[in-house]
């Protein structure tokens, strides 16, 4: 599948399971910042991505779960070196160079925008 082909997929997800308007889903939007996505939100978005694409989705794999939890990755409110290392590793389909030098954890889920998905799905189906 081509980029755009992956795209228009997505925007279709999204728009269907975050009632948004078709203009408002573009690759640097973020899910929850201008999108207005909610936690409970990511598990119809990954369900409605399986289907889509034909894809299985692991838990965690798109979207970290309990990550904050881990004293080793946050303290303070902050990603530790660890923390954003593995982040990293784990999440390639994210850009991280927006949280980099603050590091705040509750930033994390603002880095998820409508190209990561894409980029995701671009990694699963290709």
């Amino acid at each position: 599948m081509t980029e755009a082909e992956v795209l228009e997929k997505v925007r279709l997800v999204l728009v269907d399971a975050l009632g948004v308007d078709d203009e408002d889903v573009a690759p640097g939007a973020s899910l929850m910042a201008d999108l207005g996505a909610e936690s409970i939100d990511f598990l119809d978005i990954t369900f409605q991505l399986e289907k889509a694409f034909g894809i299985k989705i692991p838990r965690g794999e798109l979207i970290p779960d309990n990550f904050g939890n881990n004293p080793d990755f946050v303290r303070d409110g902050k990603l530790t070196d660890v923390g954003l290392a593995e982040l990293k590793a784990r999440m390639p389909h994210v850009d991280f160079a927006e949280i980099e030098n603050e590091r705040d954890i509750g930033e994390i889920m603002n880095q998820f925008r409508v190209q990561t998905i894409v980029n995701y799905v671009m990694a699963k189906v290709n």
